[in-house]
């Protein structure tokens, strides 16, 4: 009898001492980046709302969708939410192949992400990759695309290098997805021809009429760019913050929930911090999804302590 309780006070000492096991201090700052894209922002400020009141703090640098892949390789950067698969697929694969990448979690997916037109435009006849061609003249041989470095940009790129589609003497005007969204604007003003890449979750499917263009499977995948978005991290960081890579691969999200923060953040003009709060708070049930098995950082119940924090 003696022996059996020495062994059951030992197992439960062995289990008070792993329910305390913390992560290392380097775990309890999180650095992520923003590309710069409205859907990410908000994703990154959901990520950014839980973390806080688990007692991390929250990284996030604007940089370049190359130097953000540069920046895990380097062990500058813990993670990233934006991993737009098949876009990226030339940058990621082969990093993950050299051990230079960890793929943890497909966030996001029912997505699509390719050229697109005003519907004024498609009802004119242009719906597919090899109607463009044709239309030179009308869209003054440009196609509009977002910063530069960008996958998406790449890819537009590498198809006018390769005269894919006759487009070889065409120019891709690289800015930002704020320039190129104002240039649509601009041209559904006065009903001028406009070429540019779309995706969703994105408020530009509900702001203006579009039509996804057929046939451009070669350069953004099947299925009019049909996409999944994951969260990659670092090499080793999944073992060394393994509570936080708890967090994250339980953190997906959807089409609907992103196209209501990004609508408040573009068109309502609060901040992505706002929205994400806002968006917690309509939908606290993503919650328990998000927290089940986390911890705060202290080693406390992860849910009860957010929820807490939040006011929920």
């Amino acid at each position: 009898m003696i022996k059996l309780l020495q062994t059951t006070a030992a197992f439960s000492l062995l289990l008070a001492g792993t329910a305390m096991a913390k992560e290392p201090a380097s775990c309890q700052t999180v650095r992520y980046s923003d590309p710069g894209w409205t859907d990410i922002s908000s994703t990154n400020a959901l990520l950014k709302a839980v973390l806080g009141p688990l007692g991390y703090q929250a990284d996030i640098k604007t940089l370049s969708v190359p130097i953000t892949f540069r920046g895990l390789a380097n062990d500058e950067l813990d993670v990233f939410l934006g991993n737009w698969m098949p876009t990226q697929t030339k940058i990621v694969d082969p990093m993950v192949e050299k051990g230079e990448l960890d793929v943890l979690k497909v966030n996001l997916s029912g997505n699509r992400f390719t050229l697109a037109v005003p519907d004024y435009v498609a009802e004119a006849g242009v719906t597919s990759f090899d109607d463009l061609a044709k239309n030179a003249d009308k869209f003054d041989h440009k196609i509009y695309g977002i910063e530069a470095g960008a996958s998406v940009n790449q890819n537009m790129l590498r198809m006018i290098d390769d005269d894919a589609f006759g487009l070889g003497d065409w120019k891709l005007v690289e800015s930002s997805e704020q320039g190129m969204l104002s240039q649509v604007q601009r041209a559904e003003r006065s009903d001028k021809w406009v070429v540019f890449p779309a995706w969703e979750p994105h408020p530009m499917n509900t702001e203006y009429e579009l039509t996804y263009l057929k046939g451009g499977d070669e350069y953004f995948g099947p299925n009019m760019g049909s996409a999944e978005v994951r969260t990659v991290a670092r090499p080793g960081f999944a073992e060394e913050c393994t509570n936080l890579t708890a967090l994250l691969k339980n953190m997906t999200f959807s089409v609907d929930l992103e196209n209501a923060m990004m609508a408040r953040i573009l068109t309502d003009g609060i901040s992505a911090d706002e929205a994400a709060k806002e968006a917690i708070g309509k939908h606290p049930e993503l919650l328990d999804t998000w927290l089940a098995g986390v911890t705060t950082f202290d080693g406390e119940p992860g849910l009860a302590a957010v929820k807490g924090k939040l006011g929920l």
